[in-house]
């Protein structure tokens, strides 16, 4: 980490997919280069030779993750700040209040906010390889639980016209063996003309036969052609249906080598006992947290800043005598929908957390807002657990609420 003192040129770097703009400027403000270059090995290889006479540089970009950034960050002699797009935004419109926008005007504006601003600001620190690799294989398993969402919800809608039988029957329809039941009886009719023998098995082979439903399916699949659409509705849904089942099996397919290798990469980091041991987190939820909170700890000074990172604290707004407190919605909100199911899983684990979460229920919340709430309580023993390098020990916990006199043991049972 370079002192900030040592830097006497600042520069702005607008970036985009195929060319950049970079604008320098010196400890008086004034533009001493500015050029483009392409995002090719050979526009690297300038930039790296244009910046040699302002080394050691500090470089300003509009983002803090990404290839781009990986690039900058491996440059001799260069620290690189991210800024916030909104603060960006800001930053170019000072500088431009009749709102011409241009790459280099941007650039100019982060070079100089940066030579004005920068003091303040955190240095981009190079990530663990291990790390980056997580939180990027993870990122991408949810977008295909997104996906597969979407392919679940166009499936039930094609069997809603024609084969209601099969939604009645089966209720967790993000289950291989209910795209199976599509897949083996693709329409009513050849439902029927399979036969009991035929289901039964079917059953017994998924693991699906329960004595308390096997029956009431089993009187469903024998009604199956009382309602049913038109012949033609039929064969065109049916085939719509089977396309969709061959997509989810093979997505399904993908997710589950995706599980395998997250599974593989948490097991070898050292902070795996840390985030395994969370209450509610279990194998799904632990990488995510590991994944998008990092390892480097000095990212997050203290456990307001790693909350505010999350989207649990709220946004303070106080003008006069009005004084109120809103969402935030500027975060990393793939840790905030992780920490929110985190909080909801962990009610069923922690007494405290059930009777915190009841307390804030009582109080008016919404289920939401006493997740957040809880998920901000969370987060708070989270970051001393991180900072420490300590699993979590619900005696331990316990013992200091006692200590400090917590005002969850006036609410929690003996």
């Amino acid at each position: 980490m370079n002192d900030w003192k040592t830097f006497k040129h600042f520069a702005g770097f607008d970036w985009a997919s195929r060319s950049h703009q970079v604008v320098i400027v010196d400890a008086h403000g004034c533009v001493v280069a500015d050029f483009q270059f392409e995002h090719t090995a050979a526009g690297w290889e300038l930039w790296r030779e244009k910046i040699k006479p302002f080394a050691p540089l500090a470089v300003c970009i509009e983002t803090s993750q990404g290839a781009l950034v990986e690039r900058l960050l491996q440059t001799e002699d260069c620290t690189v700040y991210p800024i916030n797009p909104k603060a960006g935004k800001a930053y170019c419109t000072r500088k431009a209040p009749s709102g011409v926008k241009t790459d280099f005007r941007d650039a100019w504006a982060f070079a100089d906010a940066l030579r004005v601003d920068g003091h303040g600001w955190k240095q981009l620190q190079p990530a663990d390889p291990m790390v980056t690799e997580l939180r990027l294989l993870c990122r991408d398993e949810v977008a295909l639980i997104a996906e597969r969402t979407a392919l679940v919800n166009q499936l039930r809608r094609a069997l809603e016209e024609y084969y209601p039988t099969a939604l009645e029957a089966f209720e967790d329809w993000t289950a291989p063996s209910a795209w199976s039941f599509v897949q083996r009886f693709p329409t009513p009719g050849a439902l029927v003309k399979a036969g009991r023998r035929q289901w039964e098995k079917f059953l017994h082979t998924h693991r699906l036969y329960r004595p308390e439903t096997a029956q009431k399916r089993l009187a469903l699949f024998a009604r199956a052609l009382e309602f049913t659409a038109g012949e033609s509705i039929t064969q065109a849904k049916s085939r719509l249906a089977q396309t969709r089942v061959r997509q989810l099996l093979l997505l399904q397919h993908e997710l589950d080598g995706y599980r395998e290798k997250i599974e593989a990469l948490f097991a070898s980091h050292p902070d795996r006992t840390l985030f395994g041991s969370l209450p509610g987190a279990g194998p799904k939820l632990a990488p995510r947290l590991l994944a998008e909170i990092g390892a480097n700890r000095s990212a997050f000074g203290d456990a307001q800043s790693l909350q505010s990172y999350a989207g649990t604290a709220p946004i303070s707004f106080q003008s006069g005598q009005l004084h109120k407190a809103r969402i935030r919605w500027h975060c990393n909100t793939l840790l905030r929908a992780t920490v929110h199911l985190w909080a909801d899983l962990s009610r069923h684990q922690c007494s405290w957390a059930q009777v915190y979460y009841k307390a804030a229920r009582e109080r008016g919340k919404t289920h939401a807002c006493a997740l957040r709430c809880l998920g901000q309580r969370w987060l708070k023993i989270l970051w001393k657990m991180w900072q420490s390098r300590s699993s979590y020990n619900a005696e331990l916990h316990a013992q200091n609420q006692l200590a400090h006199g917590s005002w969850l043991l006036q609410l929690k049972p003996s």
